[in-house]
C-alpha cells in the first residue's frame, strides 16, 4: 500500500503536467488551468482510490477516505504549515472561498444525512462541481491581481512540446489507475488482517498517505512566503474532495454506508471546516500561529486516538 501511494502522487503529478501543458498548447489562460486543472490535480489519487474501491464494493474505503483526507488537510496539513511558519489570509478569492467550502460541508452531510449514497445524490455533486468551477474561474476572471489568483498562475508546470505533453498525459492516467488499484487491495487487505473496517483505514492511513502531498506543497508554499497558497491547496482540495470524490462512489456503488461515517466522523469535519472559517476569516489578525497550528495538530491526534479507541 505504501508503494501504492507513492506511486500514486507521482503519477499524478506527471498527469497534471501532461494536461496542463496540452491547455497551454491549446492556449488556454494560466489562471483558468491553476484553477481547474491544478487544483483538481491535488483531488485526483481520492477520486482514484474512490472509485477502485466502489468497484470492488468497498464504498466505505472511499467515503472514509474523503472524510479523513479533508480532517487531515485542515488538522494535520494546516496545522502543521502553521507551526513551522505562521499563515495569514491576504487574498480576497480565499475570504469568498471560506463560506462555499462550509456550503459545500452542508451540502454533502445533508445528501449523506438519510444514512444513503444514491445514485442522485452522484449527479447533485456532480452539477455541484461543475457549478463551482464556473464560479472560481469567473472570480480568478474578476480579481485577475488577487495574490492567491498570481500565485495558482506562478505555480503552473512549465511547458512542454504536444508529443511530451501527451506522453506524461497517458502514462500518468495509466499509473494512476494502476497504483490506486494497488491502495485499495492493499488498505482492505490490512483492514481484514487486523479485523477493523474499511471505513476505518480509509480514515487513517490511507487518508494520511495521500494527504502528504498537500502537507509538502502548503509548507513549501509558506516558506516561500505564499500563505495564499498554502490555505488556497486545503480549501481547494476540501471542496473537491466533497465534490469531485464523493460522487465516485454515489455513481458507483449507490448504497448504504457505515453509520459512523455521519454519526461519528462527518460532525469532526464539519467542526474543522467551521474552526478553519473562524480562525481565517472570523477572527480580527486572519492569522493561523504557531499556537493554533499546535492546537489543530493536537485535536487531530486526539480523533486517531478516539479511532484507535473504538476499532
Amino acid at each position: 500500500m505504501i508503494v501504492g501511494i507513492m506511486l500514486l502522487v507521482w503519477s499524478a503529478d506527471r498527469f497534471v503536467d501532461g494536461a496542463a501543458s496540452i491547455a497551454k498548447n491549446w492556449h488556454v489562460p494560466p489562471m483558468v488551468i491553476g484553477l481547474t486543472i491544478v487544483s483538481l490535480g491535488t483531488s485526483l489519487p481520492e477520486m482514484l482510490i474512490a472509485a477502485m474501491a466502489a468497484m470492488d464494493g468497498s464504498r466505505d474505503l472511499g467515503i472514509g477516505n474523503v472524510l479523513g483526507s479533508n480532517i487531515a488537510n485542515i488538522a494535520l496539513v494546516l496545522g502543521m504549515t502553521a507551526m513551522v511558519v505562521p499563515l495569514t489570509v491576504k487574498s480576497m478569492t480565499l475570504r469568498r472561498e471560506m463560506p462555499v467550502l462550509l456550503l459545500v460541508t452542508f451540502l454533502a452531510f445533508a445528501l449523506m444525512a438519510d444514512g444513503t449514497l444514491s445514485f442522485m445524490d452522484g449527479l447533485v455533486l456532480l452539477v455541484g462541481l461543475v457549478l463551482m468551477l464556473v464560479w472560481m474561474v469567473r472570480t480568478a476572471l474578476h480579481d485577475k491581481y488577487d495574490p492567491l489568483v498570481q500565485e495558482m498562475t506562478e505555480a503552473i508546470p512549465e511547458s512542454m512540446d504536444m508529443k511530451k505533453s501527451l506522453m506524461w498525459f497517458i502514462v500518468g492516467l495509466l499509473l494512476l489507475i494502476i497504483s490506486s488499484r494497488i491502495v485499495v487491495w492493499g488498505a482492505v487487505e490490512i483492514a481484514h488482517f487486523f479485523g477493523v473496517s474499511d471505513l476505518v483505514i480509509g480514515l487513517t492511513i490511507v487518508a494520511i498517505g495521500t494527504s502528504l502531498p498537500e502537507l509538502v506543497a502548503s509548507i513549501a508554499s509558506a516558506l516561500k512566503n505564499e500563505a495564499d497558497l498554502a490555505i488556497g491547496n486545503v480549501i481547494g482540495s476540501n471542496m473537491f474532495n466533497l465534490l469531485a470524490v464523493l460522487m465516485m462512489p454515489a455513481l458507483i456503488e449507490p448504497g448504504v454506508f457505515a453509520s459512523q461515517a455521519l454519526l461519528r466522523d462527518f460532525p469532526v469535519v464539519l467542526l474543522f471546516t467551521v474552526a478553519l472559517v473562524v480562525l481565517t476569516i472570523g477572527s480580527k489578525s486572519r492569522t493561523i500561529g504557531r499556537f493554533k497550528g499546535a492546537l489543530l495538530v493536537s485535536s487531530f491526534a486526539g480523533y486517531l486516538y478516539l479511532l484507535y479507541l473504538q476499532a
